[in-house]
């Protein structure tokens, strides 16, 4: 039996809303809030209480979740004297589940010491898909006695593990959007060789399936390139967000890391062609204009 929590919710986006809505059906009461309020209202209909400003999401709440779009927009809602962490009530649990740098991270969760604040970040790997479903994979950074407190909270949402001290879970996230990124280049690039090379590059993720080359991104995002089906699940622009923040902690750390190099470049090119808002499996555009 789930005991019912109090959780604010920040950022009912194309993974927030699901996430919100789960959380609801699973016996919680969650207060929502959205910059464009209009993306937040359909959720009411789950139970799911909406309000005008942030902080009406936070200052009753013992767990705030936020899901925001990038490290200072996240921010931006959360310090200062006007922040959410200030609205917090002490001893609430704040989870940020945006995908942000490691330093942000250790920063926010420093901050949030001083307001007596638990924190935890706890980027997500699954797409729109998986917060639908509940099946994310949910990497956890923060001292291991918060994460068990709020661990059947993320259980509504997909398979939370505690992976170290705060910023650990955003240096997961980049280790995930990492092999996320080169595996649709390199789909992509399979893709294009079975076309050219006379192949039927839907029977190609047939005869691979279930052997060493399978994966969920050769069938999903495989199938999407196929059928040029770009509806974005994890848009390019966040994908490039994500790519950008680990070669920089990369070079901070002295790696070189050459295959991620080249994929962070190709999508940079894709959003300089305007395609940012498309789906990352979109990566096939660009590589198709290579071979031109």
């Amino acid at each position: 039996m789930t005991t019912s929590r109090s959780i604010g919710f920040i950022g009912t986006g194309i993974m927030g809303a699901p996430m919100a809505r789960r959380l609801a059906k699973a016996g919680h009461q969650v207060r929502a809030w959205n910059r464009t309020k209009s993306k937040a209202d359909s959720l009411e209909t789950v139970g799911v209480e909406t309000v005008e400003r942030p902080e009406q999401a936070v200052t009753e709440s013992d767990v705030v979740i936020v899901m925001l779009s990038s490290g200072p927009v996240c921010d931006e809602l959360l310090l200062g004297s006007a922040g959410l962490l200030n609205a917090m009530q002490p001893g609430a649990t704040l989870i940020v589940m945006s995908s942000i740098p490691v330093e942000t991270a250790r920063r926010q969760a420093e901050e949030a010491a001083t307001y007596q604040i638990h924190y935890l970040d706890a980027p997500v790997s699954g797409g729109e898909q998986g917060a639908i479903d509940g099946t994310l994979a949910i990497m956890v950074g923060g001292d291991s006695e918060s994460f068990k407190a709020v661990e059947p909270i993320l259980l509504a949402l997909g398979r939370p593990v505690h992976v170290g001290p705060a910023g650990s879970g955003e240096l997961v996230k980049l280790a995930n959007q990492m092999i996320v990124a080169n595996t649709i280049a390199t789909v992509a690039e399979a893709i294009l060789l079975a076309e050219q090379g006379g192949a039927n590059p839907a029977q190609m993720l047939n005869a691979l399936e279930g052997g060493f080359a399978d994966s969920t991104i050769l069938r999903i995002h495989g199938q999407r390139m196929i059928k040029e089906d770009f509806t974005p699940g994890g848009p390019s622009k966040w994908q490039l967000k994500d790519t950008q923040t680990a070669m920089a902690l990369a070079q901070e750390l002295q790696l070189k890391l050459p295959v991620s190099s080249l994929v962070n470049g190709l999508y940079e090119a894709l959003i300089a062609q305007g395609e940012g808002d498309l789906d990352h499996s979109a990566l096939i555009r660009q590589l198709r204009r290579h071979n031109q």
